[in-house]
């Protein structure tokens, strides 16, 4: 784990740069102002840095244990609430637990499907992948791939077959199976694209009909790096298919990290894990104390 937290760091570092500067010194007006740009320019978005920078300020004048460890621990612990909420309990007396991931071309669905099914299957959840992403044939590749290096079973489709076909498939294969979880990769689509979050929302449906209340989880998966567009994306995928959870992945390479707060601002959904790399342990259950911290260089 000390491992992972160095990766994390170091892909926050030009952030935590940025801002220790700020957090170095005592909150005043002016410091207040280069907060909130320097949490604009990590992406945090224009309505979520300024209610940072209010909280800041309000936690600053009201809680001194706090301010004793500086404006770095002020910020850290409001940065640490806006991301806050209880941890993922998967209920598993829905088994199969059902989760639909979703999001734009390259955010790493496949890559998170897999590295979740292997992280439930080391807890004793045996789980089933389901290759829905039938629009190219190299997603199913890379899934079948993954699934064969982990000892995952995979339930796809010939290129071009409908994916709510497939969503329906590997769900019913996952209750045959006793399968206590199906994750579902979803093929990647333009939020801005009526039409394909229509077919989003079948697929979703369609799951309901193998196993009633399916899909149990439905989670965004963002581009780390990608920055304040993620949290359009996340709403407009919000308002498609209802979306109970996010990951937020690569945050290893060029990621500023405020998105994660913006999209959790923007949406009230959760983030539930964070990825800072391509092996399979390499995503992990947010802990929004360490993420906060290792944010704002502590």
């Amino acid at each position: 784990m000390a491992g992972w937290l160095d990766r994390l760091r170091a892909g926050l570092s030009r952030t935590a740069d940025s801002l220790a500067s700020v957090l170095g010194r005592p909150l005043d007006a002016r410091s207040a102002r280069l907060l909130e740009e320097g949490l604009l320019a990590a992406d945090l978005g224009p309505e979520t840095a300024a209610e940072v920078v209010a909280a800041v300020a309000e936690a600053w004048r009201r809680e001194p244990a706090l301010r004793s460890g500086g404006a770095a621990e002020v910020a850290a612990a409001v940065l640490a609430r806006r991301l806050g909420g209880s941890p993922w309990r998967p209920d598993w007396s829905a088994a199969p637990l059902v989760i639909l991931l979703v999001g734009v071309n390259g955010a790493g669905k496949t890559t998170t499907a897999a590295k979740l099914a292997h992280r439930l299957q080391a807890e004793g959840h045996p789980a089933l992948l389901g290759a829905c992403d039938t629009f190219r044939a190299a997603a199913g590749a890379q899934l079948e791939a993954w699934a064969t290096r982990l000892g995952v079973p995979v339930v796809g489709g010939q290129p071009g077959a409908d994916p709510a076909a497939v969503a329906f498939d590997a769900v019913a294969a996952g209750r045959a199976r006793g399968a206590h979880a199906v994750l579902l990769d979803s093929a990647g689509r333009l939020h801005t694209k009526a039409h394909l979050m229509e077919e989003l929302r079948k697929v979703a449906r369609v799951a309901g009909k193998a196993h009633p209340g399916a899909p149990h989880e439905r989670w965004l998966v963002v581009d780390g790096s990608l920055g304040a567009n993620s949290i359009e994306q996340a709403k407009v995928f919000h308002e498609a298919v209802g979306l109970t959870g996010l990951v937020v992945t690569k945050l290893d390479g060029a990621g500023k990290g405020g998105a994660a707060v913006g999209i959790a601002r923007a949406t009230g959904v959760p983030v539930r894990f964070i990825g800072v790399g391509e092996a399979p342990d390499d995503l992990q259950p947010l802990d929004p104390e360490a993420y906060a911290r290792a944010l704002v260089g502590l």
